[in-house]
Formats: C-alpha cells, sequence, structure tokens
C-alpha cells in the first residue's frame, strides 16, 4: 500500500479499536457497584473520571504536538491508556480505578488530536471533511459495538475481564500505530512569533494572533459554534427524558426517539463528509447549529410522540452533519505551526458547554419545568447558526474548473 493508503486504514482501524474499548465502561457501571461495594451513583463516576481528564489532556496534547509532531501522542498515547485502564485487573479498592480512567482520559484526549494532525497532513485540504467525518462515524460505530460486548463481558466473567481486553486492545493499537506515519512539527512563519511565555491568557492571545488577521473572527464564531453543539447535545440528553416524563412517555419511547438521532447520524457520515469537502464547509455548519435551534423552539410545543419521531429526525440529520465540519474549518483556519493548541482550545471551550448544558437544563427543569430549558437554549443556536452564515468566512478552498480543450 502507498503510505497515505497505509497511514489512513491504521488511523481508522485504531479510532475504532479505542472507540470500541471505551465503549464498554458505561455497561459495567452497575457491576461495579457490586465489586467494589459502592454506590450507583459513585460508580456512575467513571464516566465523569475518563471525561474530565479528556478535559485536562486536551491543552497538553496541543502544546505536546505542536512542539514535538504527532508521533509522542500517536504511539505514547495507547501506552499511557493501556498502564492506566490495568488498575482495574487488580485493585481491590474503587479510588484507584477513577485515578487510573482519569489518566487514561487524558491520554486519549492527546492521542485523538494526534490522530487527526496525522490524518490531516495525509489527505488534501478539500478532502479534509470526509476524513473527520469519518473518525467521527467509526468512532460511534466502535463506541456502539463496545457497549454491547462490554455488558455481556462484564455480568458472564466480571469487570477484571472487561479491564483486561480493554488493555489488551490499547496494546495492539499501539503496534498498529507505528506504522502511521509521522506528522513532524511545521515550521512557524517566520514573521510571527511564536507564542511562548508568559501566562495562560498571554499565551492563548498570542496562539489567537497566530491567525491571518482575516480569518481570527471566523476561528472565534467557530469557538461559539463548538461549545453551542455541545451544549445542545448533552442538554438533549439530559433533559429531552423529563419533557417526555412531562408529557406522559414511557422509557421504551425515549430510546426510541434517542435510536433515530442515532440512526440518522450514522447515515449522514458519507453525505456529510461530501457536502463539507466538495460543496462548503458553512453547507454543514450552519444547518447543524440552527436545525437544533428550530427544534429546541418546537419541543415545548410537543404533546404526542409523533411530533418528537420528526424532530428527532431532524436532529440526527443535523448531528450527522456536525460530525467533523467545525473541526474540517478550524484545520482551515489554524497555521500549521500551532493547529492542535488551536484545536485544543477550542475543544476545551465545548467541554465547559457540555457541562454547563445538564447542570442550568436541569436547575432550569426543576424550576419551571423541561420545556423552558429547551426555550432558553433554542437562542443560543440560533445565534451561531446566524454567527456561521453572515460573519465567520467560508474555509474551503475549491480548485478552479479546467479549462474545456
Amino acid at each position: 500500500m502507498s503510505p497515505v493508503v497505509r497511514g489512513l486504514t491504521m488511523l481508522y482501524l485504531t479510532t475504532i479499536l479505542l472507540g470500541f474499548a471505551h465503549g464498554m465502561l458505561p455497561p459495567i457501571i452497575p457491576v461495579l457497584e457490586d465489586t467494589f461495594g459502592v454506590s450507583g451513583g459513585m460508580a456512575a463516576q467513571v464516566v465523569t473520571a475518563f471525561t474530565m481528564g479528556r478535559l485536562i489532556g486536551q491543552p497538553l496534547g496541543g502544546t505536546l504536538i505542536d512542539k514535538f509532531g504527532t508521533r509522542p501522542a500517536v504511539l505514547g498515547g495507547p501506552v499511557v491508556i493501556g498502564i492506566s485502564v490495568s488498575v482495574g485487573i487488580v485493585t481491590q479498592w474503587f479510588w484507584p480505578l477513577l485515578v487510573g480512567l482519569f489518566i487514561a482520559g487524558a491520554a486519549d484526549s492527546m492521542w485523538m488530536l494526534g490522530r487527526e494532525v496525522a490524518g490531516v497532513d495525509l489527505v488534501k485540504p478539500n478532502q479534509r471533511g470526509r476524513l473527520m467525518s469519518g473518525f467521527m462515524g467509526f468512532h460511534g460505530v466502535g463506541m456502539g459495538l463496545g457497549a454491547w460486548l462490554g455488558g455481556t463481558v462484564g455480568e458472564e466473567m466480571g469487570i477484571r475481564a472487561v479491564f483486561a481486553i480493554y488493555t489488551g486492545i490499547a496494546a495492539f493499537v499501539f503496534l498498529v500505530s507505528v506504522l502511521i506515519p509521522s506528522a513532524e512539527r511545521p515550521p512557524a512563519a517566520p514573521e510571527v512569533a511564536a507564542p511562548t511565555g508568559g501566562s495562560r491568557l498571554e499565551r492563548l492571545r498570542n496562539l489567537y494572533l497566530q491567525i491571518d488577521p482575516r480569518l481570527r473572527t471566523t476561528y472565534l464564531v467557530l469557538v461559539f459554534a463548538t461549545a453551542s453543539m455541545m451544549l445542545y447535545r448533552m442538554a438533549y440528553q439530559a433533559i429531552l427524558p423529563l419533557r417526555m416524563d412531562e408529557i406522559g412517555l414511557d422509557p421504551s419511547d425515549i430510546g426510541t426517539l434517542f435510536l433515530v438521532v442515532s440512526f440518522g447520524s450514522l447515515v449522514m457520515i458519507v453525505p456529510a463528509g461530501f457536502v463539507v469537502d466538495k460543496i462548503g464547509r458553512k453547507w454543514a455548519t450552519v444547518p447543524s447549529t440552527a436545525i437544533p435551534g428550530i427544534a429546541f423552539l418546537l419541543i415545548p410545543f410537543t404533546g404526542d410522540f409523533g411530533p418528537l419521531i420528526a424532530i428527532a429526525v431532524l436532529m440526527g440529520f443535523a448531528n450527522g452533519l456536525s460530525l467533523g465540519s467545525v473541526a474540517t474549518s478550524t484545520y482551515d483556519v489554524a497555521p500549521d505551526a500551532v493547529r492542535a493548541r488551536l484545536q485544543a482550545a477550542r475543544r476545551t471551550v465545548a467541554e465547559v458547554g457540555a457541562i454547563t448544558g445538564p447542570l442550568l437544563g436541569g436547575f432550569l427543569a426543576v424550576q419551571f419545568g423541561a420545556g423552558i430549558a429547551f426555550f432558553v437554549y433554542a437562542p443560543v443556536l440560533l445565534i451561531a447558526g446566524a454567527l456561521l452564515m453572515f460573519v465567520a468566512r467560508e474555509t474551503l478552498v475549491k480548485r478552479p474548473a479546467t479549462a474545456a480543450a
């Protein structure tokens, strides 16, 4: 195989494998209760620990990749993940498992960012949308398959077996990652000072100033849009069940709605990549924020299952368009020398949105009803869509058509 084909094959393979490994965690939460003698709420903190680790790992990964290239993240990430999750095989206490999963989350965040940058260097700019959509899609497929196996193995063989499989997958990913071409550290533009020294805010400002002045506002819009997307996704998952309970629907109906959204996202993986690469980035980013904004305005007026199914179809369509489209636009905007740090900064802000969505939404639902929460979030999404449409620049550079002979 050519280096490009071999590299992409390895990147997609490792993506689905680590997605598979991560997907095994949520279904074993009830088994953790019995194994360690903790409450269900405490057992669920394994997901929180992993998520918090990913939040911390974003800026660390961005700095590592920009300074040393992708090799340390792509090879070191699976090693640290494997060592960290192996704690679950031997520990008799619950807190070492939480620490291990926190470290694994940080390493996973670094690995995912390194994988992206390595992939971006393998493809042309007008192929980035399909690359990112593929990453998101394969990761989702892996998560789904892993959830099925994790639940089965955890119930039949216990959590030790699940973490043994997780460790083995991480070791195999490391071996496969040796074949992934390394993206070396790009040289900084000579006329731009390197963003080093100073406080954290000063370093962020220096990073921002690396961006072409014509594209700086576009980057800020992409950051805001990403935070709004994460806010609506997490709020949708956390608050929609409360709204459905208010109107008298049962848990099976809730599961059906989420299944419809997931299926819609899966169907859109390939079309979304072509839309982003062939038509324009905005053709994906604008609908992926504006459509959920309209849906959130409609949800408080729905009183039965039928309209909610229609809304779920729209949400699945929008979620599919969002897969990788904002990340692709950010790679278009960010200079090579600081692309990982700028990507990490955008995602760190997005994680704040992911945490804020359920917290504020839950408060509003308790105080005023679940429908009010959707009303509050809808303008945020609509503003993000309007900014992407009218303020952000289109970052896809199309090749001029070849003149006919």
